[in-house]
């Protein structure tokens, strides 16, 4: 039984090596240990470790299916995803553009939000990703099962999200993109940036929205939440990760967990009327300085017993 056992956790940690899996994600999903609570970061006043940053996205198993108010941030943007784990719905005069799936579980709930905002989950056209995680797009089968919607993904992230197979389904995707390549659908275009590092093709969206006659740009961020251990290729990745997210207009910053945009804040105010609060550009770096932060404290740690 134990040599099954080992066997089986030495199968996934390789499965990990090879598809981007962060050092997080393996702890979690092998012995049940927490991200470490060190190094520590202070970013704009605040404090951070590895444990308080994978604790604020992913929040209680309940968190992560149990849905959030469905709302419309700017535009034809509109957040129909769970408390932790964001889904956001692009409304066009030709068909819906669905982004993150979430965990299959998560489907259904999805599904009501957007009949909630007078939308019908039969008008989804495309849906894309963020990054090949199960907790962001596990739920890809079934949805395109319940739509006939194209899936596509970025070519880096294939053979991981191959590799998610909820009941045996295979993971759908009818095409694979590139960085910079973009994806339109009825006067909309989102663009694809290839922002590796979480995951091998980590996808941060950008598009740009129409609000009381203005326009917006928007960032959906893919996560930058960087490993317990870094290796030289993932620190290249994140370094130039880093430096892209940094070079985008952005009027409008989300992320592939509320929590890193502080949605529920945001929509309060949202609630009260006034300025839409979600057209933020003073905080559109605030996740990616606290991520970087993190990324050169982690490396600095690493690098000590070397430097003995």
């Amino acid at each position: 039984m134990k040599k099954m056992a080992g066997l089986k956790l030495f199968t996934f940690l390789v499965a990990a090596l090879v598809f981007g899996w962060s050092a997080n994600t393996i702890q979690a999903q092998t012995a049940g240990q927490p991200a470490p609570d060190h190094p520590a970061v202070t970013v704009h006043g605040q404090t951070y470790t590895p444990r308080s940053i994978l604790s604020r996205n992913m929040g209680t198993p309940e968190d992560q299916t149990t849905p959030f108010p469905p709302h419309r941030i700017v535009g034809n943007i509109y957040y129909v995803g769970t408390r932790t784990l964001s889904s956001f719905l692009v409304v066009t005069p030709q068909g819906n553009i669905l982004i993150d799936t979430t965990y299959e579980r998560n489907v259904p709930t999805i599904e009501k939000s957007i009949q909630q905002l007078g939308f019908k989950v039969s008008d989804i056209k495309i849906v894309l990703g963020s990054h090949a995680h199960g907790d962001h797009q596990e739920g890809d089968a079934l949805t395109k099962q319940m739509t006939g919607a194209q899936v596509m993904a970025m070519a880096e992230d294939v053979p991981a999200l191959q590799a998610i197979k909820p009941g045996g389904k295979d993971h759908p995707i009818d095409r694979i993109l590139h960085d910079g390549e973009p994806v339109m659908l009825g006067g909309t275009t989102l663009v694809a940036h290839l922002t590796p590092g979480h995951t091998r093709g980590c996808t941060t969206w950008t598009m740009k929205a129409q609000e009381s006659g203005k326009m917006y740009n928007v960032v959906i961020n893919c996560s930058l939440r960087p490993p317990t251990m870094l290796t030289p290729a993932i620190v290249d990745e994140f370094k130039r990760s880093f430096k892209l997210v940094r070079s985008l207009p952005c009027d409008v910053q989300l992320g592939d967990h509320p929590a890193q945009y502080e949605m529920e804040a945001k929509y309060a105010k949202l609630r009260n009327g006034g300025r839409n609060p979600f057209v933020d550009a003073a905080s559109c770096k605030r996740e990616v300085d606290i991520e970087e932060a993190m990324f050169h404290a982690i490396l600095a740690e690493q690098q000590k017993p070397a430097q003995r």
